[in-house]
């Protein structure tokens, strides 16, 4: 089995592989951890599953917190007796990449691209809705160009609970009417539909840079909330970054 960790600022996604079979995935909160604290996470979570250590043969991690990764890869090679692969803008993925800083991409963004051109074709573009919301390009001819980067729906959230003494921290739903009528709802209504704005108006100058008839693919945390309020979205995809860790290891390591 095959145990791939996408590490982000807010959740760290885990997913174990069977083959091509995701056969289960955890959400957890990214805090630093030392690596037998994070051993020993990964050890029960995989024996919620009935899986030991012994059944995981490799794994693969992508991280955008370096503090982080050295952790993770002592963990790995402590517990499960393996040298993960970690992903970033230099490991071959077999995906051009024409950003004009390449190392300053984060890994995430290009392993969802990687997967989402494997899955869905090109022209592309990936919607990615963690922290950040992340819009991805994928050429015509298959090839990394870059995109846009706004600001997380819980991010927006938190900065008007930090800055404005009388808004309240609330959850995110989907909200009954454009008219909020009470201040949870108001608040509701203008950070997920006014981010399904900005989805809708930043995929439309997209597709006008790489083609009309790019699909557009959402991923994270926050992706199914916001397939249901986007016209623009085409599928719903939430475990893409998984799939792309298993893809690049599988070509990488084999």
């Amino acid at each position: 089995m095959l145990l791939v960790m996408d590490v982000g600022n807010t959740t760290t996604v885990v997913g174990l592989f069977e083959g091509e079979t995701l056969r289960a995935q955890w959400r957890l909160t990214s805090t630093l951890q030392t690596s037998d604290e994070l051993g020993i996470r990964l050890l029960s979570l995989l024996g919620t599953k009935g899986v030991g250590p012994d059944a995981v043969e490799g794994a693969a991690f992508a991280s955008v917190v370096p503090m982080l990764d050295f952790p993770i890869r002592e963990s790995l090679w402590n517990f499960f007796n393996t040298e993960p692969l970690q992903v970033d803008a230099a490991t071959d993925t077999g995906m051009e990449v024409r950003y004009g800083t390449p190392h300053e991409l984060g890994a995430d963004r290009l392993v969802t691209a990687v997967a989402g051109r494997e899955k869905y074709g090109a022209p592309l573009i990936v919607a990615d809705y963690g922290t950040a919301i992340t819009f991805d390009a994928v050429s015509r001819d298959g090839a990394y160009l870059g995109g846009a980067i706004a600001p997380g729906l819980n991010s927006g959230i938190s900065a008007l609970f930090s800055k404005a003494a009388k808004l309240p921290q609330v959850g995110l739903t989907l909200p009954r009417s454009v008219i909020g009528r009470n201040t949870n709802e108001s608040i509701q209504s203008g950070i997920v539909l006014g981010n399904a704005g900005l989805t809708d108006h930043i995929v439309g100058l997209l597709r006008a840079e790489v083609g009309a008839e790019a699909k557009v693919i959402a991923t994270g945390g926050h992706a199914g909330l916001m397939g249901k309020v986007c016209r623009t979205i085409d599928k719903v995809d939430p475990w893409l970054m998984l799939d792309g860790l298993r893809m690049i290891y599988r070509r990488v390591r084999g």
